[in-house]
């Protein structure tokens, strides 16, 4: 994903933000401001004709240093788009590229309603691991959120050097 994405990854958030089921934000960000607070690193989009159909990213979970290998993941997939796999294909991309750059566990956030982002999730090997109850209102109703996350089995699981299990 480049800047000259943006106006289309915009978008396409925009369309997410109108289900309802996408996300607590009731408006998408500005670039700068979505910018700083993604990694670099971790940012792809989907292209059918040269134009965006979905996009994925990681935040930081936390800018503590031994949360550095922790991140927050965002999919959207454009609704002309939606169930053609491009968000499995999107998002397995998204796994690798985060180990490429040493990230150990993946989380995500997700409304107990969208079920395609859970079995998307699922597919790619997230976990679900709680369902934080009434976490924030969302226009005007309180809303649950599941917890799930991913694991890497190539990032952060060997022990320490003198360490046996």
């Amino acid at each position: 994903m480049t800047p000259a994405h943006w106006k289309e990854v915009r978008t396409i958030l925009l369309e997410g933000i109108a289900t309802g089921n996408t996300t607590f934000d009731r408006k998408a960000p500005e670039w700068e401001d979505w910018d700083g607070s993604h990694l670099p690193r971790c940012r792809l989009v989907a292209l059918n004709d040269g134009r965006v159909i979905a996009w994925a990213a990681i935040a930081p979970i936390s800018p503590r240093p031994v949360y550095a290998g922790v991140g927050e993941v965002e999919i959207v997939v454009a609704s002309a788009a939606r169930a053609q796999g491009v968000g499995r294909v999107l998002l397995s991309h998204l796994v690798d590229t985060s180990e490429a750059a040493g990230i150990w566990m993946l989380q995500s956030t997700v409304f107990p309603e969208n079920e395609a982002a859970l079995k998307l999730l699922a597919e790619v090997g997230f976990r679900e691991v709680g369902r934080r109850e009434r976490i924030g209102k969302h226009f005007s109703r309180w809303r649950d959120v599941i917890l799930l996350e991913r694991r890497s089995r190539r990032v952060g699981t060997s022990l320490p050097r003198g360490r046996r299990q």
